[in-house]
């Protein structure tokens, strides 16, 4: 006789709504006060009940009919540039943070620094109808259109200009860059340089324009400046260039750590000391930075507050404006400052006028 054929169990029926209120004893309307934090208040210990029958059955409310029900999917999106860089890991994790306090959750994207993928990645938020946008641009002047048509609110993120009609949260880099000149100028460095990452949106970052303001206050003349993507291994390439050039500045400003760490490999490779050989200050204060061998004095953005108020501006009920934060300076061992415990740095606030 043949073996009997294998006849699959039959699927665990999906608990409903109605199994929850028939286990728990209430109605199914208590289930959704539950469920939906009101309208109506329920008693902790009718909530109690009706929590552990939702555990017990495995019951998972329908998110379409809830977001269809409330108008609202509870959804947000955000679209960064590059999620492998530390700062853009840091900035998501913190608005995912404030967001889930709100009681929203936070669906993430990469542009990986294109237009073309940028502009997708919006189009596919406006069709999912989330209620709201933060996006980090490539571009100085992002295309909303999408957005606006779908009546979906955004907040512009890292960004440092104004742009009327839209909300955005963004630090000061013109001023963060001014401090760091002035910092590596007061350890003695009359040859400062400038490591400016670049983007795809083109147009002038504020962190070049912060920089030169500086050389020019300190009556320096400009030191070179070196173009590269925002990426450990351009930054790994910059530094070896700048290792075997025969006028190396004495001291480098580095438009972000994630180019900064880069450097410090190619120096050490090449023999390059730090700070005795050049000094350097970089911009944004990741882990990275504070880890890094020698520690990296950095300009750094006070993220959770940024990532708080980009939350409230997107849902919460004041008029679009744009917030500008000032970078700290974290002093380490990178410019030449004594070095400390990193996990203690020594911090000074950039002041507010510069920029």
């Amino acid at each position: 006789m043949g073996a009997m054929p294998h006849i699959p169990a039959a699927a665990k029926p999906t608990a409903t709504r109605k199994d929850v209120a028939r286990l728990a004893g209430v109605s199914t309307a208590v289930v959704s006060y539950v469920v939906n934090g009101g309208p109506k208040r329920v008693s902790p210990a009718t909530e109690a009940k009706v929590r552990d029958a939702i555990a017990a059955l495995g019951y998972r409310p329908n998110a379409a009919a809830r977001a269809l029900k409330l108008g609202s999917s509870e959804m947000l999106g955000m679209i960064v540039p590059d999620t492998t860089n530390p700062f853009f890991v840091l900035l998501a994790h913190a608005v995912e943070v404030a967001a889930a306090e709100r009681g929203y959750a936070l669906l993430i994207a990469n542009s990986d620094a294109s237009v073309t993928a940028e502009r997708r990645h919006v189009e596919s938020l406006a069709s999912r109808r989330v209620d709201g946008v933060f996006l980090s641009s490539v571009l100085f002047e992002p295309d909303l259109r999408d957005l606006e048509a779908a009546d979906i609110s955004v907040v512009l993120l890292n960004h440092s200009t104004d742009s009327p009609g839209f909300a955005s949260v963004g630090v000061d880099l013109r001023g963060g860059a001014r401090v760091a000149v002035e910092h590596l100028a007061g350890h003695g460095h009359r040859d400062i340089g400038l490591v400016m990452g670049t983007s795809t949106g083109g147009g002038q970052d504020a962190r070049e324009v912060g920089w030169l303001e500086g050389i020019r206050a300190a009556g320096l003349v400009p030191g070179p400046i070196v173009r590269a993507p925002f990426r450990r291994e351009d930054g790994y390439r910059v530094g070896l260039e700048l290792a075997a050039s025969t006028d190396r500045p004495t001291a480098l400003f580095a438009s972000s750590d994630i180019l900064a760490v880069g450097l410090l490999r190619a120096f050490h490779e090449s023999g390059v000391r730090m700070p005795e050989d050049i000094a350097i200050v970089s911009f944004d204060g990741s882990p990275e930075a504070e880890f890094s061998w020698p520690g990296l004095t950095t300009l750094a953005q006070p993220i959770e507050e940024m990532a708080r108020a980009a939350v409230e501006a997107l849902v919460g009920d004041g008029p679009a404006s744009n917030r500008i934060f000032p970078p700290t300076l974290v002093r380490r061992a990178s410019c030449g400052c004594q070095a400390s415990d990193p996990l203690t740095p020594r911090t000074t606030a950039a002041p507010h006028h510069l920029g």
